[in-house]
């Protein structure tokens, strides 16, 4: 046997590795899951008649969902099945649950109209959370690309919430709430940009806006359901009024960057 034949027969001997299998890290999604319950027991709610506790399974899905993704980064624990658990998470707690409470409170006495506008918003909800996945890298990081799904859902069930709060029936706003389901699912797949606040955390801010977040948790304190309303309602025309202002400046307006470095206002077209 010669020399080269001994290397090779020991080199054959030497035994595979086993390859580690992938887990799932658990904290992250424990957080996604219980967003989901969120949003499931919204559905459950208003099914049941209890438009209130409705309300508070969207606000509770809206804060975890919130949390999931920070305490996946904070521990280093993202992956690409939390990413599309968040997903899936978002379409139920986001999607399907404000277009069925909104659905089975008021849209229903429109007939097919009501069933019309409660599909546009889910439809537009699905297209939204696909059309984010696919841009994610591309997008620049301190604005979204159309209204965000937490806040369309968070416009329909404040106003839900304040005309509980003044006693109004619901057979009575039936179409104003049309137009909110169809305002709301419609700016979701826009290319308006609006303010995603993600690089707050990342710099120092004026004292004056500190102040103003004071001022802000007062009002909400004096008179949560309209406050609330209020302060959604401003951000989902906000992304317009930041079209129109960068449209007037001669700024470009599209949200797509052309580097996914950094984004800087010259990477965009």
């Amino acid at each position: 046997m010669n020399d080269d034949e001994s290397v090779s027969t020991k080199s054959d001997e030497i035994p595979a590795i086993p390859k580690r299998r992938k887990g799932i890290y658990v904290l992250p999604n424990l957080f996604t899951l219980a967003a989901l319950f969120g949003g499931f027991y919204a559905i459950v709610m208003a099914i049941n008649g209890r438009f209130d506790l409705a309300v508070v399974g969207i606000a509770c899905a809206m804060v975890l969902d919130s949390l999931d993704g920070r305490v996946a980064r904070m521990t280093n624990t993202q992956s690409a099945f939390g990413e599309q658990m968040d997903s899936l998470s978002d379409m139920v707690s986001f999607g399907a649950a404000p277009a069925l409470i909104s659905y089975i409170w008021a849209l229903k006495g429109l007939g097919r109209w009501g069933w019309i506008a409660a599909f546009v918003y889910i439809s537009c909800a699905a297209l939204r959370l696909a059309r984010f996945n696919v841009n994610t890298a591309v997008v620049d990081k301190r604005y979204f690309q159309g209204l965000p799904s937490p806040a369309a859902a968070a416009i329909i069930a404040s106003f839900i919430y304040t005309m509980n709060d003044l006693d109004i029936s619901a057979a009575s706003v039936a179409w104003p709430m049309f137009a909110l389901a169809l305002y709301a699912g419609l700016t979701m797949v826009t290319n308006v940009p609006f303010y995603s606040f993600k690089d707050v955390s990342k710099k120092s801010v004026p004292f004056v806006v500190l102040v103003a977040i004071a001022l802000i948790i007062a009002a909400i304190n004096i008179d949560p359901p309209k406050v609330l309303f209020g302060i959604f309602m401003l951000y989902g025309i906000s992304g317009y009024v930041i079209y129109g202002w960068r449209k007037a400046k001669g700024v470009p307006t599209s949200v797509i960057s052309t580097s996914t470095d950094e984004p800087d206002e010259k990477g965009l077209h």
